[in-house]
């Protein structure tokens, strides 16, 4: 296994994209994936790949 400095978290908004106000935490995206453009994630011992797609989408896979 390979560990991975954690993200810096950009400074949340008081309102999330839609204008809501929010309570959870907001981390960019480009923040979290890296140059890469992915990340891998560990949950409940499970590895999951977060990636960002061709199209620009996001994709979490198992």
């Amino acid at each position: 296994m390979f560990t991975v400095p954690p993200p810096k978290p950009v400074p949340a908004p008081t309102a999330d994209v839609r204008g809501h106000h929010t309570q959870v935490p907001c981390i960019d995206s480009q923040a979290l994936l890296g140059p890469r453009g992915e990340v891998h994630i560990v949950h409940q011992g499970q590895l999951y790949r977060l990636r960002i797609t061709s199209l620009g989408k996001l994709l979490l896979t198992k």
